[in-house]
């Protein structure tokens, strides 16, 4: 009973810290495919819906579930993730180093330390911009207080950072599993009303798609990897949660969610 708790607890606390970018990520997609803005915007004809929902479909399938949580998630160094735990990881098992082999590893570390690190600043950055300026939607009225909200948002969210992941776990938590609720039952009921939709899971429309429209299909792939964005947090964050849970909570709450 105890064990279960923890193992709960564990799931409950990765929901807050791990799933926030990936959670949100595929939503915001559709609506950057379709963008009327973008010069090389997709038509939102009945073939294309199918062929984008397909690509987006797939392209998390492909890089979270087989990539991260099927391949990539199994080479922990001591149940530790994310780049440096890769870099530890190719020394360990490589022939015995030579200098020009450690310096390119350290390189290598580097630079994708530099990449995590980039995309920690931006990704939040865009993420509650992106969320804040929705309420226009509603209340156009607001659109002057988009900005001040926004930092006013990020400053108390990097203030709470300093208590370590367990707080914010037990934070974020609770409010991620009721976002995960909300917009699996908007899923449903969207589906209720077209379940042809459910023929988008079947990888022909995504070649389809890709292949018959390649000129405009090339350039939705910039937006369509946007659906992944947050997967490698995933990995990287291995280490506060374990294997175990991460990969529970994607499979059963995450992923059927989104």
């Amino acid at each position: 009973m105890r064990q279960g708790a923890a193992r709960g607890a564990l799931e409950l606390g990765a929901l807050g810290v791990v799933f926030g970018d990936i959670g949100t990520s595929p939503l915001y997609t559709v609506q950057t495919v379709f963008s009327p803005s973008d010069p090389h915007r997709v038509h939102a004809s009945s073939g294309n819906v199918y062929g984008v929902i397909s690509l987006i479909f797939w392209a998390v399938v492909l890089v979270v579930t087989v990539t991260y949580i099927l391949l990539v998630m199994h080479a922990d160094n001591d149940g530790e993730g994310g780049i440096m735990a890769l870099i530890t990881l190719i020394r360990r098992h490589s022939m015995p180093s030579r200098r020009r082999t450690a310096l390119v590893l350290a390189a290598l570390g580097i630079f994708g330390a530099s990449l995590f690190f980039g995309d920690s600043m931006i990704t939040p950055a865009i993420s509650v911009l992106s969320a804040i300026e929705g309420v226009q939607v509603v209340d156009p009225s607001v659109s002057a207080l988009v900005l001040p909200l926004t930092a006013t948002v990020l400053i108390l969210l990097f203030v709470l950072q300093r208590l370590g992941s367990g707080a914010v776990g037990r934070l974020f938590g609770p409010v991620m599993a009721v976002w995960f609720a909300v917009i699996a039952a908007w899923g449903i009921h969207g589906i209720a009303g077209n379940p042809s939709i459910l023929k988008a899971l079947s990888p022909t429309y995504a070649g389809a798609f890709l292949f018959g429209h390649f000129s405009t299909a090339f350039f939705s792939l910039a937006a369509v990897v946007l659906a992944v964005t947050g997967a490698e947090a995933l990995y990287a964050d291995m280490g506060h949660f374990g294997r175990g849970p991460i990969t529970r909570a994607w499979l059963f709450l995450v992923f059927p969610a989104v």
